[in-house]
């Protein structure tokens, strides 16, 4: 299976024939990296992790060729709604307001948000009185920048960041008091270091997450949706998640 990463952008990501929008023998799928363990880079410069396995897998399925664009979070729905890929599969959780720009496969995981501080911090993260003047780090239009947007906005500071990797770094500098972030970003970015926690009890954020695409491609969303169910039912996503996760994701 032909395997291409590419930066969002380039010439080859802009272009898709017509005919294969109709039979998607071809499809471009879009990766946030780094958002480890869901996509990351190995030392060795090689695109890996829970998503871009499972997308593997998936276009096997499908007997599609895939291509695979590293996007940045931001351009994520832009990017698909001006056809610079196909697809994206890269933890987008499903909510109402996503649901009206863009098309969602059926969740094929969930997992809770959760808070991560040094281990030097104390506080109970159900107590906004206790969190009053904090700066809390988000991932910039997430799911968990809208909770803590909605519920805390007027308690803590809240700083956004475009990668995760940055607000670790920031967090490790001290310069943030607290993050929320999908747990198993958390437990592989945060709790992998010395001196770092978990505070709290996880968060049950949403709808899962689902692949997304455009609105008019139903032809897509319905061999996706009917890839993925193959993947689980014959035990290909048992045997991706577990390389990833010592838990069940799956919806």
């Amino acid at each position: 299976m032909k395997k291409l990463i590419v930066a969002a952008g380039c010439a080859l990501a802009m272009i898709a024939g017509t005919a294969h929008a109709k039979e998607w023998n071809e499809i471009r799928i879009a990766f946030d990296v780094p958002y480890e363990p869901f996509e990351y880079k190995t030392p060795e410069g090689e695109l890996t992790g829970f998503e871009v396995e499972l997308a593997e897998a998936m276009c096997e399925e499908l007997k599609a060729d895939c291509t695979f664009i590293i996007q940045a979070w931001d351009g994520m729905i832009p990017g698909l709604l001006a056809r610079k890929f196909d697809a994206i599969m890269s933890s987008m959780s499903i909510t109402p307001e996503r649901a009206e720009a863009v098309l969602f496969s059926e969740p094929y995981y969930n997992t809770p948000g959760a808070w991560f501080a040094r281990e030097d911090v104390n506080v109970d993260v159900t107590d906004e009185s206790a969190m009053k003047g904090m700066t809390v780090g988000v991932q910039r239009g997430t799911t968990m920048d809208t909770y803590v947007t909605e519920k805390l906005s007027d308690v803590v500071n809240v700083k956004r960041y475009t990668t995760a990797d940055d607000m670790v770094l920031d967090l490790e500098g001290q310069r943030l008091d607290l993050v929320f972030v999908d747990y198993p970003v958390g437990e592989q970015t945060i709790l992998s270091r010395e001196g770092f926690k978990q505070v709290g009890e996880p968060v049950k954020l949403g709808q899962g997450v689902g692949v997304a695409m455009r609105p008019r491609d139903k032809e897509l969303a319905e061999k996706v949706n009917a890839a993925l169910e193959k993947l689980k039912n014959d035990g290909t996503y048992d045997t991706i998640m577990d390389k990833y996760f010592s838990y069940d994701i799956k919806m």
